[in-house]
């Protein structure tokens, strides 16, 4: 990859955040500021050890890419993101904990059924592919099953877009983050659909 294919796949993604942004600041009430994902090919090792950090103090959604292309989404959301959607969406007063009820459940299943709808539909549209998003589910931190999934052979590398949005709520930032999996075969459709058209001169300029 290229230093010039990364800087297209950054702003296709960033294109895709953004619609994704719009739609949970509509959910959440409240001003979102997308910070500019990286880009990363990591060992399956690295991959784990972050998960399992956000996951250890994180409220974490799946939702799984399927079409075209094989992905998955995890959104980790902090305990103050619980509160306050809580407030907001429920009129719940609750505390700032990532222990939820099955109605706080069902309400960060829609957010991130909401996110991942909006960046898989601006992703389809750019890259001209028929993807969708599964029905988010409930992380249960089976990192094992997680690759698996990705990387049904251990000699291959999954591409990880590491993404993080930022809710604003009253001047105070609270880290949103959101992983986005990518396996191989599925990079390298990226890639070839890069090559193949001028990306950067048409597509990005229509959208």
């Amino acid at each position: 990859m290229t230093e010039l294919e990364r800087d297209i796949i950054r702003e296709i993604l960033n294109i895709g955040l953004a619609r994704a942004a719009d739609s949970f600041a509509v959910v959440a009430q409240e001003k979102v500021l997308l910070e500019v994902p990286s880009l990363d090919l990591l060992e399956s090792e690295d991959i784990l050890l972050q998960v399992k950090e956000y996951s250890a103090n994180h409220a974490v959604i799946q939702s799984d890419i399927r079409g075209d292309f094989t992905g998955t989404t995890l959104m980790f959301f902090s305990g103050q993101h619980v509160q306050r959607l809580s407030r907001v969406c429920l009129r719940m007063q609750v505390s700032d904990s990532v222990q939820v009820n099955e109605l706080q459940e069902s309400l960060l299943l829609e957010i991130s059924n909401i996110i991942t709808g909006a960046l898989v539909t601006q992703l389809a549209n750019i890259l001209k592919a028929r993807i969708y998003g599964a029905p988010p589910c409930t992380f249960n931190g089976d990192t094992t099953a997680l690759m698996s999934h990705l990387v049904p052979s251990e000699s291959l590398q999954p591409l990880i877009f590491s993404i993080i949005t930022h809710f604003s709520d009253h001047g105070n930032s609270v880290e949103l983050p959101l992983m986005l999996f990518f396996n191989r075969a599925t990079f390298e459709k990226i890639l070839n659909i890069i090559r193949g058209y001028d990306f950067l001169g048409k597509q990005l300029a229509g959208a």
